[in-house]
């Protein structure tokens, strides 16, 4: 498995997703370390017409890629949350629509979407990886 130093999640401020999706990332992309990028509700900010929140959020994801190396960026979403409080489908789909988002970003990164159930697990919603976003670019 490739050794990743640090990968990357945009997460809810919400303090019960933190940990599983953290070591999530690390067993995933045997990482050593994970750069979080926290908001209530980062879904809905994402997919906001509040630019300068989003503008904060893709320069915190640079210091990521640019100076830190990342290659991976989760885009998380969870049951429950207080600052998206809409239900896992509707959730799941939003998560879809970031990646649609994110990849419009022109970062050389694998972008996953992740969601944690209502058991704490965390499950994939969808992905695109970096040879992907580079064939879609040219």
């Amino acid at each position: 498995m490739e050794q990743h130093e640090f990968v990357t999640v945009i997460n809810c401020m919400d303090g019960r997703v933190q940990e599983p999706v953290i070591q999530w990332m690390k067993n995933r992309y045997n990482a050593k370390y994970v750069d979080s990028v926290t908001e209530a509700g980062p879904n809905k900010v994402l997919l906001s017409n509040n630019q300068d929140k989003i503008d904060a959020i893709i320069e915190r994801v640079r210091v990521s890629t640019d100076k830190h190396g990342s290659t991976v960026l989760a885009i998380a979403g969870h049951y429950d949350c207080a600052g998206h409080a809409v239900d896992g489908e509707l959730k799941k789909a939003r998560i879809r629509e970031s990646i649609e988002l994110i990849s419009t970003w022109g970062l050389d990164v694998e972008i996953i979407g992740l969601y944690v159930n209502d058991q704490w697990q965390v499950e994939v919603v969808d992905g695109r990886a970096r040879e992907q976003l580079q064939a879609k670019a040219q």
